[in-house]
């Protein structure tokens, strides 16, 4: 069953297959769908800071009554906070509101603050200040506060600024993947230098339903548009992250224990969407 495959981080960890998104869900529907996620066998939840419900999320997996040893939580320092000292009080910011005892995974959500990164992404570079975040990310793995660290939404010049001055490298890279939309380029750097790329909203948050080839190939292995947009990321290498707050489609998300051939795959490439 996919959600008992892992991956393997460069430190050896093993970070679940799929995990469960939670962007823009309310801390009521985050509860309900990390409960729903966790008794139907997902083991890997992400969150963040900046969706503002870690604290639902933290008490959904402390009300599951699983081992926390079995469980992964993934949450992030807020793209906005560019200092080391803003990014030491997030981190604690976030063990507290998850009450979980460490963090599996925290990431620097974006390298510039989200106004820049949506209106002029090349106004500035803040090589300096991802290095002070860095910093405080570093610290946090080293003390075991946190179990691994990694970026999001970072691009090869951004991720070379890390390596040139870091002490422990970056483990993952979590970024917008999916049909139509996939980054080649990066996705390659990121496996030359043993990043794990996690690729959130698969399925285009929504926009992929309405693609008749996708449905073409989904109908050839009698499975959903959105099963065969998750399967596509994980023969990539690439960790998927579905969000939903719906019960039946996040069961049917990881009915995903199927292959895509070679040829389909290589159809899915090339799809414009």
């Amino acid at each position: 069953m996919i959600l008992q495959d892992t991956f393997t981080l460069q430190n050896q960890l093993k970070i679940p297959k799929i995990g469960l998104g939670t962007w823009q869900s309310s801390p009521e529907d985050a509860y309900k769908a990390v409960k729903i996620a966790l008794e139907n066998g997902y083991r890997h939840i992400d969150t963040a800071a900046a969706y503002k419900n870690e604290e639902a999320v933290g008490k959904a997996v402390r009300d599951s009554g699983l081992s926390r040893e079995d469980i992964f939580i993934t949450t992030k320092v807020p793209a906005e906070l560019k200092s080391y000292q803003e990014a030491v009080d997030s981190i604690d910011a976030s063990l507290a509101k998850l009450d979980l005892g460490y963090i599996d995974l925290i990431l620097i959500h974006a390298p510039r603050p989200w106004s820049i990164m949506r209106d002029n992404p090349e106004k500035k570079d803040f090589f300096l200040e991802n290095i002070d975040v860095w910093k405080a990310l570093e610290e946090a793995y080293l003390s075991g506060k946190v179990k691994s660290i990694g970026v999001s939404n970072f691009d090869e010049k951004d991720l070379q600024n890390i390596f040139d001055h870091c002490d422990v490298k970056p483990m993952v890279n979590q970024y917008v993947y999916h049909i139509g939309r996939t980054n080649e380029d990066l996705l390659a750097f990121c496996k030359e230098n043993d990043i794990l790329v996690e690729g959130y909203s698969p399925i285009a948050t929504g926009r992929l339903l309405d693609n008749e080839e996708i449905q073409q190939i989904a109908d050839t292995y009698e499975r959903s548009i959105p099963q065969v947009s998750i399967r596509y990321l994980l023969q990539k290498g690439i960790l998927p992250l579905p969000k939903s707050v719906h019960e039946a489609y996040i069961i049917d998300n990881a009915k995903v224990d199927f292959e895509i051939s070679d040829e389909d795959m290589a159809r899915l490439d090339q799809i414009k969407a």
